[in-house]
């Protein structure tokens, strides 16, 4: 039941996004990627060994949207001015690489045992709240420096 309304929800917010195509700043980009991230750290909260395939599956699920939403903003940053863009395009990198670390360690909950659940969800855990915290500091950079 729990799963389905998550799902539902997902869903609704894709639809919303899909129907709703006026142009984002990129400041409001990096709001909603670390909305993902924040949601994503509260429903892991909630899992239990016996449910590591659909945790795994449901932060999947969400890292492939924050991949999606970090390349709209990359694209946006393309379109600033040339200090900006060389300025933004660590920044992008860095969060980047978090992610792709988030995925990794997402890889070690696929393979994780009863006895280390608890260690490996918390790493995981862990790793999004790092996520979170880099985007706060990229949306803080974004409105500084690009959004108008």
């Amino acid at each position: 039941m729990k799963h389905t309304k998550l799902l539902l929800t997902l869903l609704s917010a894709a639809a919303l996004t899909i129907s709703c195509k006026k142009a984002e700043t990129p400041s409001q980009q990096l709001d909603k990627v670390q909305a993902k991230a924040a949601e994503a750290a509260q429903e892991m909260k909630d899992y239990t060994f016996a449910q590591r395939a659909e945790f795994t599956k449901q932060m999947g699920l969400q890292l492939a949207e924050i991949n999606q939403e970090l390349d709209q903003l990359a694209a946006k940053i393309e379109k600033s001015n040339d200090a900006a863009k060389a300025e933004a395009k660590p920044k992008l990198q860095a969060l980047r690489d978090q992610t792709a670390q988030l995925n990794k360690q997402l890889d070690e909950v696929k393979n994780a045992t009863e006895s280390t659940w608890g260690e490996v969800k918390a790493g995981f855990h862990k790793g999004v709240n790092d996520l979170k915290a880099s985007f706060q500091n990229a949306r803080q950079w974004v409105s500084d420096k690009i959004a108008p």
